[in-house]
């Protein structure tokens, strides 16, 4: 015990990393209680009692921490910043500009952050405007004056634009990713209450099937931890010198390449757009065109939760944005030009295009392994929930995965920075 708690003892005794930690600790906080600050003009009961029949928004409100189902200012929570990261990201592969935009390091990195932060406001808005059109079709708003429909659109935008803020504060200043951290910290705040719902609903009949999904639940945390932390080690030869008569190099180091590079990134987007059809379904299935309205409860009843084609196109998505995020964090041309320059090589490989192949083709491969499996875990909570009856846990089932890779790579940037206060002294 002593040794798993001295990290976290040590961490306090270092100035820097316990002013992070504090501020990490203050901006949840924050996070939190702004979660719990209602906006006016709806009926709290009707909103509840829509969230416990619609399963779709019962998963919006995992994510939201409980904000939405509250309507509080959080209630879009960082929904309309993840799509505006889709969409950037998306346009970097298409738009010459942008795309030597994001080759331009840290400078580059930040412009492409600032151009989000901008396409979020007018995404924001448009999320704000479908959820207040929801709500009213399904006569849970009370008011609909002008000037209650402006302040509940503006509310609802600020919490979103708020919540970006402080997962930057964050990054910048505390530990970790911010926005994955918030995510994270919604999910973990909702899990309780998913926990206890289903106990008390579960019979005696029923106690073996929430054991099997206990017993699922900590086979795939297990199975994610050993994708996160999988790795091929490619062997990384220095060629052999003479400097001022003596001979240098000769050495070798290993390059390793993540099974699962992208992280946790592919399943906060993948999350984000499976939802659109069954939001797009109950929009149109309230519209005066009879057309609209057949297309509506068509996505409506095929893209709910329990699904087959919500299953199938969650599995792929979560496949597509593995090996989109891959390429773009990953850049093997690079890494190879790298390579060649400190006069190293890979055994059997020529330098150069030779080795960005090999490194290319190494990648593809185990990114489907780590893309499958994460697919593959994406939609099991949901095809368990279906076997065993437990459908108030199907949500947080799936939320395993955010859950378990945040911490893992929070814990991970927690260690790196140990690591380099311990070896502070010896650099300088």
């Amino acid at each position: 015990m002593d040794n798993i708690l001295a990290p976290i003892i040590n961490s306090f005794k270092i100035p820097e990393l316990r002013r992070k930690i504090i501020i990490t600790t203050v901006i949840v906080i924050v996070y939190r209680i702004a979660s719990h600050i209602p906006i006016s003009g709806v009926n709290l009961q009707a909103l509840q009692s829509l969230f416990n029949s619609n399963q779709m928004l019962g998963l919006l409100d995992i994510f939201s921490g409980g904000a939405l189902v509250n309507f509080s200012l959080l209630s879009l929570g960082l929904n309309p910043y993840i799509n505006a990261s889709i969409i950037l990201q998306l346009l970097t592969m298409v738009i010459p500009s942008l795309e030597a935009l994001s080759k331009e390091g840290e400078y580059g990195r930040q412009k492409i952050n600032q151009y989000t932060r901008y396409l979020t406001i007018p995404l924001a808005l448009v999320q704000a405007i479908g959820m207040f059109t929801l709500l009213k079709n399904q006569g849970i708003v009370v008011d609909s004056s002008a000037i209650s429909i402006f302040a509940i659109i503006i509310t609802m935008s600020a919490g979103t634009i708020l919540a970006m803020w402080l997962g930057e504060l964050i990054t910048e200043y505390g530990i970790g990713n911010g926005i994955s951290l918030l995510i994270f910290v919604g999910i973990v705040s909702r899990a309780p209450i998913a926990f206890f719902q289903t106990i008390s609903v579960v019979d005696q009949q029923q106690i073996l099937n929430l054991l099997i999904f206990g017993a699922l639940a900590i086979a795939v945390t297990a199975g994610i931890v050993f994708i996160n932390e999988g790795r091929r080690q490619i062997m990384i030869q220095y060629a052999r010198r003479f400097v001022g008569g003596r001979e240098v190099g000769g050495s070798f180091t290993y390059l390793p390449l993540r099974v699962n590079q992208a992280g946790v990134i592919p399943i906060i987007f993948a999350v984000s757009l499976v939802l659109v059809p069954s939001f797009g379904g109950q929009y149109l299935s309230q519209a005066n065109n009879l057309q609209l309205q057949s297309i509506g409860r068509w996505l409506a009843i095929n893209f709910n939760a329990q699904s087959i084609a919500y299953n199938i196109t969650y599995f792929l998505l979560v496949i597509g944005f593995t090996y989109f995020y891959t390429a773009v964090i990953f850049n093997p041309v690079k890494i190879a030009e790298d390579i060649k320059k400190s006069g190293a090589f890979i055994a059997g490989i020529r330098p150069g295009t030779a080795t960005a192949a090999y490194l290319n083709y190494i990648l593809v491969r185990i990114t489907l392994a780590g893309a499958v499996f994460l697919g593959a875990v994406a939609i099991l909570p949901s095809l368990v929930s279906q076997a065993t009856g437990l459908q108030t846990l199907a949500v947080g089932g799936t939320g395993i995965l955010i859950v378990v890779s945040v911490v893992l790579d929070t814990a991970k940037q927690f260690e790196s920075k140990l690591v380099e206060r311990n070896y502070q002294g010896f650099l300088k």
